[in-house]
């Protein structure tokens, strides 16, 4: 057992074949540079020339939380990344823009924590979406309120209350960045040698969460705007931490949005409740619309079932539908300019022999 890897959460079944002493975790992704460790000794690294040739986009390169194998140079503290190694969960984002491209957030994540205050900023919609970005990452989600400070408990009660309807079987933890309290709530899910994310918006207090966790200032934090309760970003890129209790914990920037990258079989799980309904209409392919012994539009009509979740439902859907859609036509452009220029080199190289 490698005992400096095992504190960054390495373990003998993730890697059987794969030699330890050339095993590290990227800790730090800031634009095309890395750090790593391997729990010994931190190194500035960057991807082989061999890695960028290979590599067919964004989602191919290492993000934070991957094992990579990689060649070091102990002296200059530095080390080149030869590949990544499998992960067992990934969170993944449509990157922001009109391009078509999967950006990844964290990869190697047990438990991932929402995090969003109880002030004007609190979305429903928006936790729904993550809870299902979370659950089509393989890691478990958790819901953590803070600003639990500011709220008389009957308040308390009726924001809960509101989370609630989304979070299907999630575990909610609600806290006081500043009394601490909920906080203790927190430690049964950073347990030694798990991973452990946090996302959520600017402001929502990630970072100051991240300080109280550490209990050492490690991250910088801004006050919210007091005039819309909107934050101000302060984590510029994605940072590892290694806790007093062995446990890991990763800081992301915020998002003010997140668009989905896949998510159809998470959508199952997240919306469990409708889907409960949608099972028990009298037609398989019902549409949920005028069909005869439709048990959704009975439960929207008894109040079983609310209007807000099951439009959130239906747009989650159709989202997913178009991005499928939008990354079924860029493989296919890809794969076309690929033959393209197949064509080409091999033009070139018969040009090249005196081939005509």
């Amino acid at each position: 057992m490698n005992i400096n890897l095992t504190k960054l959460g390495w373990n003998e079944t993730l890697f059987t074949k794969t030699d330890p002493a050339i095993i590290a975790r990227v800790i730090t992704v800031q634009r095309n540079s890395y750090r790593i460790s391997d729990g010994e000794m931190e190194y500035l690294a960057h991807v082989s020339g061999k890695f960028l040739n290979a590599a067919n986009g964004a989602i191919d390169f290492p993000t934070v939380g991957d094992w990579v194998a990689v060649e070091k140079l102990k002296l200059e503290k530095k080390a080149v990344i030869q590949h990544v190694l499998p992960r067992k969960s990934q969170l993944v984002r449509q990157a922001a823009g009109d391009k078509t491209e999967a950006q990844l957030v964290a990869a190697n994540l047990d438990t991932i924590f929402i995090v969003s205050s109880l002030n004007d900023d609190l979305n429903i919609r928006r936790i729904e979406r993550y809870i299902v970005a979370v659950y089509e990452s393989g890691a478990s989600p958790v819901i953590v309120l803070t600003k639990k400070d500011a709220y008389e408990e009957e308040q308390l009660t009726a924001l809960i209350a509101q989370v609630e309807t989304v979070a299907i079987g999630v575990p909610i933890i609600v806290v006081s960045n500043i009394t601490g309290e909920g906080i203790q709530d927190l430690n049964t899910y950073l347990k030694p040698a798990e991973t452990v994310a946090l996302v959520g918006s600017s402001g929502v207090g990630k970072s100051t969460l991240v300080n109280v966790l550490s209990e050492r200032n490690v991250q910088k934090t801004k006050d919210v705007r007091l005039d819309d309760s909107k934050g101000r970003h302060t984590t510029t890129h994605r940072e590892l931490f290694v806790l007093e209790s062995g446990a890991l914990l990763i800081d992301t920037p915020g998002m003010r949005e997140l668009q989905l990258w896949d998510g159809e079989a998470a959508v199952d799980t997240a919306f469990e409740d409708v889907e409960d309904f949608a099972s028990a209409c009298f037609f398989s392919d019902c549409q949920h619309d005028t069909e005869p012994g439709c048990r959704v539009q009975e439960a929207l009509a008894s109040g079983e079932l609310s209007q807000d979740r099951f439009d959130s439902y239906q747009k989650l859907l159709r989202e997913l539908a178009f991005e499928k859609r939008k990354q079924d036509q860029k493989a296919q452009l890809e794969e076309k300019n690929k033959w393209k220029q197949r064509a080409k080199n091999m033009k070139a190289t018969y040009k090249q022999r005196g081939y005509k």
